[in-house]
């Protein structure tokens, strides 16, 4: 808001709060001029006049000035209203009884929401704690069992296997979005390869590409940027988990892009994860990285979480990544996930 707007809204606003005064005080000047003038003549009516003259000029003068400091008064109130923060620190003097009792009620309030807020982040971090230490217990369990199938020959090992590293990467999605708002706390940012990352993700699922019998490739391409090497490969985890999921024929490709969007062997600056999935319908790709969110896709495979995307989102903006999702119904998704680049090449 302008100061022009200001003074004319604060004006307007002293007008209408100010009308019964001001028209008390009229009416009692107009009477007394009137009830002055029955019984004066000459010369005294000239003196009633001039002193009514002097009461209306005192009287313009302080409401003038009383209208100067409403305004005042009103633009330190709203520049407390857009200041971030608990609102009642920020608040100027009381400028009437009625006002020092609203603000006695938001110092209540504030101190109120203080004590609920930080309530509910100690239950919240008792929450994280807790799951945090599910998922570390429940790793044990889950390499023992691995262990034992490893050393079970049989022809249903290897879909025990596979059902198995499902386990395990559904106990490494609710430790992430436990750890999601401490995430700052946890980042180690420096200058990774990239394809490196990639190809260390892709050798963790190669028992799920094994068991879908899709054909997979990887194109080499150099790609440097400064991120998180934990973080980013639970993302291109998640990404390749959902090519698989949705993909039931065909291919995956992996591959470096320039920045025009181009494929390379070369200097890269996005990662895309290509496939011929089921794809996404048009309606839904606005709705993707929002939390809960299933879709059309969702509704028939009936074990989306809508958690998968939503956390890939949260991270890569963290880590200043960016990501794009195109896909067309029958024909395919094409992921791409752009990187900060090292500034020291």
């Amino acid at each position: 808001m302008t100061n022009r707007e200001m003074i004319k809204k604060g004006i307007l606003a002293y007008g209408r709060e100010h009308r019964a005064v001001v028209a008390v005080y009229l009416t009692a000047a107009v009477l007394f001029y009137l009830v002055a003038g029955l019984y004066g003549y000459g010369e005294s009516m000239k003196h009633m006049t001039y002193a009514l003259f002097l009461v209306l000029v005192f009287g313009a003068a302080a409401g003038i000035a009383g209208c100067i400091r409403y305004i005042r008064h009103l633009g330190e109130l709203l520049d407390a209203v857009q200041r971030e923060g608990e609102q009642g620190e920020h608040l100027p003097p009381a400028y009437t009884m009625s006002e020092q009792c609203y603000q006695e009620l938001i110092w209540k309030m504030e101190q109120e929401r203080r004590m609920f807020l930080e309530e509910y982040d100690e239950k919240k971090k008792d929450m994280a704690d807790y799951y945090t230490m599910w998922i570390h217990q429940i790793k044990t369990p889950i390499a023992a069992l691995r262990l034992l199938l490893q050393e079970e020959d049989s022809c249903q090992s290897g879909q025990k296997l596979e059902e198995l590293f499902k386990i395990e990467q559904y106990a490494g999605m609710a430790l992430h979005y436990a750890r999601l708002d401490s995430m700052s706390g946890d980042l180690l940012l420096k200058s990774c390869d990239i394809c490196r990352i990639v190809r260390q993700v892709v050798k963790q699922y190669s028992v799920l590409f094994i068991g879908s019998r899709l054909s997979f490739s990887m194109e080499p391409f150099v790609c440097r940027g400064v991120t998180d090497e934990k973080w980013l490969s639970f993302v291109i985890g998640q990404l390749l988990s959902n090519s698989l999921k949705y993909t039931h024929e065909g291919w995956i490709c992996i591959y470096g892009a320039d920045e025009k969007g181009r494929r390379t062997d070369g200097e890269a600056v996005f990662l895309v994860i290509e496939d011929t999935g089921i794809g996404i319908q048009k309606s839904d790709l606005p709705r993707i990285f929002e939390r809960g969110f299933t879709g059309y896709n969702g509704r028939l495979d009936k074990k989306s979480t809508g958690i998968g995307l939503y956390l890939c989102r949260q991270i890569l903006d963290r880590l200043g990544h960016t990501i794009e999702v195109h896909s067309k119904m029958g024909e395919g998704t094409k992921v791409t996930v752009g990187f900060r680049q090292d500034p020291q090449g």
